[in-house]
């Protein structure tokens, strides 16, 4: 029949539906399905709507008979017309029900933000997307999406991702609102905003960010994490630094105040003056100690070895990158003393290359000269600050 094709693999049965399904062809419809169903004795029925036009009250009344006998039914790839049908007659309280993605290209557009996750792109005047790295992300940016909300219902500017895309040529994206809005490090690189004026606004909302309570289990444990990290390195650090270092993160205290996790210039954006959060997927709650540790790394730690890093990731020099850091870090501990200052970087030193440690042995291992010698470079740096640290806290 031409309305229904099909396909059936390992207790799944994959209905494509297409055209309108009503009260001419709806019992043929039916037919079919009953007589697949027989044959393939399915657990689970995926309905494909991505070909479905129109669906009258006959149609519904077909998927209503499914779903009764085969529990485990879904439809999928629903266009907006259809899921307002299905959504006005109650079938999404009833049943999982997906709306069909729209297809967007990033081809030729600016890229604006990086994280660590995916890469942010201007699509129009108006819009931007997130693309995420991960070609199968939709539960990741589903996450995303309820952990912006949730920073933003606790007074955390950002913005609200509005709808989910595919990308064409592969992955997904969430896409946003932002009129008029620059990225930090763009002001920067154009002249805009001298580095003063920009350390001023990001450390008042880094402040901000860190004065917020967040509900248990609302976000992920910068701490447990950290902790996980630590317990990598195991094997490649001696026995006695490694259980100093696991000692010094497990004795941190456990803190319930929010942390961005990824907190750089490309991921704060100026809108109308107001400062704007993107990239929320990191989003978490713990010790500053650890959010110093991910701006360390962004802006020093990853270029230490290769200043072109910097260059390529955030579009000024290593030395600019440099200056933030320090100007930062001196803004946020409301000092210049030396001393107090550098014990706090050498806190979030250790727990940075921790973690570039774990990541480069992660990716590439010990197989290349550069990973070798990032990989040693961050173990004589571990090796060097342990002595020195006897608490993470400040």
């Amino acid at each position: 029949m031409e309305n229904v094709s099909y396909s059936a693999a390992d207790g799944l049965l994959t209905l494509n539906l297409k055209g309108h399904i009503d009260s001419a062809n709806a019992a043929g419809v039916e037919s079919v399905i009953q007589t697949l169903c027989a044959e393939t004795a399915p657990k689970r029925v995926l309905v494909d709507c991505e070909g479905l036009q129109y669906i009258s009250s006959a149609g519904l009344r077909v998927i209503l008979r499914l779903k009764k006998a085969v529990g485990d039914t879904k439809l999928v790839n629903v266009s907006s017309d259809v899921y307002e049908v299905f959504e006005m007659t109650g079938f999404t309280e009833m049943m999982d029900i997906s709306k069909a993605y729209r297809v967007v290209s990033v081809e030729g557009c600016e890229v604006i933000g990086q994280g660590a996750n995916g890469k942010v792109y201007r699509i129009d005047p108006d819009t931007i997307v997130k693309v995420y790295l991960n070609p199968d992300s939709l539960p990741e940016i589903h996450r995303e999406r309820e952990l912006a909300r949730t920073a933003f219902v606790l007074g955390i500017p950002t913005a609200i991702p509005y709808d989910v895309v595919r990308i064409q040529g592969g992955g997904y994206g969430s896409v946003f609102e932002l009129l008029n809005a620059t990225s930090f490090a763009k002001l920067l690189i154009r002249g805009e905003k001298s580095v003063d004026e920009l350390v001023e606004m990001s450390v008042g909302l880094l402040k901000l960010i860190h004065s917020t309570r967040v509900k248990p289990g609302s976000m992920p444990d910068m701490k447990a994490v950290a902790l996980d990290w630590a317990d990598f390195l195991r094997d490649y650090l001696p026995e006695e630094a490694y259980r100093k270092l696991r000692g010094l993160v497990a004795a941190v205290p456990e803190d319930d105040h929010m942390l961005h996790g990824d907190y750089h210039l490309k991921n704060i954006m100026l809108q109308n003056g107001e400062c704007l959060l993107i990239d929320m997927d990191t989003l978490c709650h713990g010790h500053p100690v650890f959010e110093l540790a991910s701006m360390f790394n962004a802006y020093v730690g990853y270029s230490e070895l290769d200043h072109s890093i910097i260059k390529s990731f955030q579009g000024f020099s290593f030395e600019t990158a440099g200056e933030f850091w320090n100007k930062s870090l001196r803004l946020y501990l409301g000092t210049d003393e030396p001393a107090v200052v550098n014990a706090v970087e050498e806190k979030a030193k250790l727990i940075g290359y921790t973690r570039i440690m774990r990541r480069r042995i992660r990716r590439d291992g010990f197989s290349t000269q550069e990973g070798r010698q990032q990989i040693e470079h961050c173990r004589a740096q571990i090796l060097d600050l342990l002595p020195r640290i006897d608490t993470l806290e400040f």
